[in-house]
């Protein structure tokens, strides 16, 4: 008879059995596992992650501001979640090759993006919001965990091709319970693809718990596949850092997949649809404000006596700087004629496409003949 198994609690599940560098309180513990991957980090790099992380906050409003303003049809916030973005995204050498689900705005920022890049998407002008070649970037997957397919395929490429690679797929709690994220990897244990999973355990698929959807660590689930797996406090920058170089090396020497849970929280709605007041049990949003990844760094930084007050407001400054920028170029941006939509759909001249740009000019003018032009 095989041995019985306890279900871990909710609160376990958010408390222990993670690997961290950072205390809530600020404090920096040893962790064996984590601290070699580390060695180099000083200060300037710590208050570079801060800056990041207060930087991607202020982006992160200016989203859903100018979404509830009308200039947007939809923002998926990543309040509270940007240790887990911030730290992962910095670890990567600009090589490498992410995937990225729709809540990425940190890693998108972390790989270069521009003000416009951010909202492009979201406001319905152009497929992808920015250019994944010169970002190192998909674009943004609406579909629930398509997007980790389309990583185990570029991965095995790169591995075809003897190149030193990684593709990085980030997901959340809810796409695990998604075919496409399981079969995705089936197939990259199956051949050795170079690819990192990110799984960004936020706790809530839109109104599920985690609780609901997994009895167990996710991170548990790896391992059945063969996939090594850490399960690492995903408020903790430094943690995360650490985590994505340990998976990354692991990648990169041909040892085949790796797989990371970060376990954070979701402070805001799903988007800017969604109601979290409807689900969400009272109290615990102010439980995990408790655990803020920003204030988790700034207490760090406060104890090793290298914030400043200066620094402070060369970040906040730098954060509205680039708000202001998005916030520009959001009410800049000019539509493109509706027929545009059929621009650059293949290489070649398609008679199909033809056929269709003629049906839906017919269509649009039906309306307004002005639409056509």
């Amino acid at each position: 008879m095989s041995p019985q198994i306890t279900p871990i609690a909710d609160t376990e599940q958010d408390l222990s059995l993670v690997e961290r560098l950072l205390t809530p309180e600020g404090r920096r513990i040893a962790n064996p596992r984590l601290d070699p991957f580390v060695q180099d980090i000083d200060a300037a790099a710590l208050r570079g992650l801060l800056r990041d992380m207060v930087v991607l906050r202020r982006i992160d409003a200016e989203g859903v501001a100018l979404q509830r303003q009308g200039q947007l049809g939809l923002w998926a916030p990543c309040q509270g979640q940007e240790a887990t973005q911030i730290g992962t995204a910095r670890a990567l050498e600009q090589r490498d090759f992410v995937f990225p689900s729709y809540r990425e705005t940190g890693v998108i920022y972390a790989r270069g993006a521009r003000p416009g890049d951010y909202v492009r998407m979201w406001r319905g002008e152009e497929g992808a919001g920015h250019d994944p070649a010169a970002l190192g970037v998909a674009p943004l997957q609406i579909i629930i965990g398509a997007q980790t397919l389309h990583a185990v395929g570029y991965a095995m490429g790169i591995r075809h091709d003897g190149a030193d690679e990684v593709a990085v797929t980030y997901f959340g709690d809810g796409a695990t319970s998604q075919g496409d994220v399981n079969e995705a990897m089936v197939f990259a244990a199956s051949y050795n693809a170079p690819v990192v999973f990110v799984c960004q355990n936020n706790h809530w698929a839109i109104s599920e718990p985690v609780a609901v959807q997994s009895q167990f660590p996710i991170a548990g689930r790896a391992p059945g596949f063969g996939i090594p797996s850490m399960r690492v406090d995903g408020n903790d920058v430094l943690a995360c850092f650490a985590a994505m170089r340990w998976a990354l090396a692991h990648a990169r020497a041909g040892k085949g997949p790796a797989f990371i849970e970060a376990v954070t929280y979701r402070m805001g709605p799903h988007t800017t649809a969604d109601d979290p007041t409807r689900y969400r049990p009272e109290g615990e949003l102010e439980a995990w404000r408790q655990r803020d990844p920003i204030a988790r760094l700034e207490k760090h930084l406060d104890e090793l006596g290298e914030r400043s007050a200066e620094h402070a407001a060369e970040t906040q400054t730098e954060a509205d700087r680039v708000a202001r920028e998005m916030r520009a170029e959001c009410l800049g941006m000019v539509t493109r004629p509706p027929l545009a939509v059929f621009d650059a759909v293949y290489a070649e001249p398609h008679t199909g496409l033809e056929r269709q740009r003629a049906d839906y000019a017919a269509y649009l003018a039906g309306f307004d003949e002005e639409v056509v032009a």
